[in-house]
């Protein structure tokens, strides 16, 4: 962990400076830009890395995110958003920071991006931040929020038997007589291999300039260019191949409306969709953790119900991204106060929209 202190993320760094016994290495930073090209260095020498901040600090890693994703190492960024723009709200939550995570980089630098639902969905949706960076070599955004970071809830702490097993796919050392080590060589999910430092035969280049396919050489070719911007892409694209499907966490599969949420707002959807049913509305709720790519049915999903209604700490932001994506018409409820929303509100939303149906 290469960090650099920013409220309200700076405790995951506390946290793993006290771990130093399971062999948690961690580095505080003179600044955001040096915590993350350090994590970037651990990443390339083989290790699993992050890096840790809220919004103006991923303001300042935006250059480093477009190197590691055109060296394509494996590395978590996670961003614990707060009001803003500028210094803002340090201490209160927002949901605002989801164009910076999809867009914020310069070129075309796809990333997967993924959101944590509740304090201990942080555990399991940085675990799957790690799974992805790893098996898919990238850089992966984990976006959680003050509401969360400043929150806690029960948690028996999970047994390493129950987690999915992360499988990197390192680079063996090359005898004399193997062919020259091709560093962007892909597989058929268009992944290239992790080669450890000092590891025999895996000798090439590295840095920010453009890649030669498969070489890995420095190549100014508007071709070859070309080539890669869409091979980046790809990579990031079939990822929808590894994620679960998603799923309705409560209410019909098909009916009136469904409700549409990402990140903390997860316990008050919940809670008003759950008052909803009980008073005899056909309303459903399904929360997004991926949000790039999106679940391979989240489409079809959509076409179920005859709205959608996407709540947001923020002027909304997701709800542009569905409306990209998936060419329908969803109805947002922005709330940008430094406040979370309460159940109440949503149940309110969604009793004026099914009265509208």
């Amino acid at each position: 962990m290469g960090s650099y202190p920013i409220t309200p993320a700076t405790e995951i760094l506390q946290t793993l400076a006290k771990k130093k016994k399971y062999g948690v290495k961690t580095f505080q930073a003179e600044d955001e830009i040096a915590g993350i090209v350090s994590s970037i260095g651990a990443a390339y020498g083989g290790a699993l890395a992050a890096t840790n901040t809220s919004g103006p600090g991923l303001a300042l890693k935006t250059e480093a995110l477009g190197l590691a994703v055109i060296l394509e190492v494996p590395l978590v960024i996670i961003n614990v958003q707060r009001g803003g723009p500028s210094t803002g709200l340090p201490t209160k939550p927002e949901q605002s920071d989801l164009f910076m995570a999809m867009y914020g980089r310069h070129g075309e630098a796809p990333m997967p991006v993924i959101a944590a639902r509740s304090p201990v969905d942080c555990f399991y949706t940085t675990y799957e931040a790690a799974r992805i960076a790893i098996e898919h070599m990238t850089p992966v955004i984990c976006l959680s929020d003050g509401y969360l970071a400043l929150s806690s809830e029960p948690w028996e702490v999970e047994s390493p038997d129950n987690l999915a097993e992360i499988k990197p796919r390192f680079q063996p050392a090359r005898k004399p007589e193997d062919p020259p080590y091709l560093p962007y060589k892909r597989d058929d999910r268009q992944v290239r291999s992790w080669a450890i430092p000092g590891t025999k035969g895996l000798e090439h280049r590295i840095g920010g300039l453009e890649k030669q396919n498969e070489t890995g050489n420095v190549s100014h070719d508007p071709e070859n260019h070309e080539l890669m911007t869409k091979i980046r892409a790809e990579k990031i694209a079939r990822i929808a191949d590894s994620i679960p499907l998603q799923s309705i966490d409560n209410g019909p599969q098909k009916g009136d409306l469904l409700v549409l949420g990402w990140g903390s707002s997860y316990g008050a959807i919940k809670t008003a969709v759950e008052q909803a049913l009980e008073e005899g509305y056909s309303v459903a709720h399904a929360h997004l953790r991926y949000i790039h790519p999106f679940p391979k049915n989240l489409g079809t999903i959509l076409g179920n119900y005859k709205k959608v209604l996407i709540p947001e700490m923020n002027s909304g932001q997701l709800i542009h991204l569905i409306r990209d994506t998936f060419l329908i018409a969803p109805v947002g409820y922005s709330k940008v106060q430094g406040v979370p929303f309460n159940e109440m509100e949503i149940l309110a939303k969604i009793t004026d929209l099914i009265k509208e149906i």
